[in-house]
């Protein structure tokens, strides 16, 4: 897995992001316009839960830097960027309307990207694929509150471990970790992710839905994940030879905090 800290014009020939959950409080929204202002591309696929109307439904929080994210989007798809939106479980009510198009928006169920180099992949969501999410929309909407409350208790957490000189953990992300793959949660997901993938006579297949960034050969079919943009921030992108990255925008933040910090302490002592 390669990951892009680098800085300065990120210029791709595709870019893959899901799972951003707009209407949820802990969207990185602020990270996301950052990502969007400095990354360009030739192709912009949203691979679902871009919009979270299960959060929507039970009490709507949408700041402005939610309704900024949506525009910025537009705007793009007005500039000449092609975007692909594919719904996810989180934003499924949309699947009605695949085929169509919205304000230069196409919307799919699912689609066939071919990179640079000629290879197939198939683009999806990959809730079709979780079992839970299948067979039992309850236990799904019950994990889902409790990934809330998860995610709820990572400010005081964190508020804690700074005062005792600690960096920053995630509650929520190690529990995931550790629940999945109690039951090889992850494993078994991208592998029926993979035999589809070979089903439909693909090279390999980019998802999201798990929030899990990952870039890896799975017997012989490329797998890739996006991640999420509630805690890691993470993109893939495929360059103009026909390899694919994945981008790590909180790395990126850093970076340039730590460079702007130095530049700072040198204007000052000067």
């Amino acid at each position: 897995m390669s990951a892009s800290t680098a800085t300065g014009e990120f210029n791709y020939r595709a870019v893959f992001i899901s799972d951003v959950h707009l209407g949820m409080r802990s969207s990185q929204t602020a990270a996301l316009l950052d990502f969007l202002k400095d990354v360009e591309c030739e192709v912009l696929y949203l691979v679902g839960d871009i919009v979270d109307f299960w959060k929507v439904r039970r009490g709507p929080h949408w700041p402005q830097s939610h309704n900024d994210v949506l525009q910025k989007l537009l705007r793009k798809a007005r500039k000449g960027t092609r975007i692909i939106f594919i719904p996810g479980n989180h934003d499924d009510g949309l699947r009605e309307y695949t085929g169509m198009h919205f304000g230069g928006v196409e919307l799919h169920r699912d689609a066939i990207h071919e990179s640079a180099d000629g290879k197939k992949y198939l683009v999806l969501h990959g809730d079709e694929f979780d079992v839970v999410v299948r067979y039992a929309r309850w236990l799904a909407f019950l994990g889902d509150r409790s990934y809330d409350a998860a995610l709820a208790l990572n400010v005081p957490l964190n508020f804690a471990r700074r005062i005792f000189g600690l960096g920053h953990w995630s509650l929520s992300a190690f529990l995931k970790r550790k629940v999945k793959t109690a039951v090889s949660y992850i494993g078994e997901f991208e592998e029926a992710l993979a035999s589809e993938a070979r089903r439909r006579g693909a090279s390999g297949l980019i998802c999201g839905h798990i929030h899990h960034a990952n870039d890896r050969m799975i017997a012989g079919i490329h797998y890739l994940n996006c991640g999420d943009w509630v805690e890691s921030c993470t993109a893939i992108a495929e360059r103009f030879d026909g390899t694919f990255e994945i981008i790590d925008w909180k790395s990126v933040m850093q970076k340039r905090a730590q460079r702007g910090t130095r530049r700072g302490g040198l204007v000052e002592a000067a």
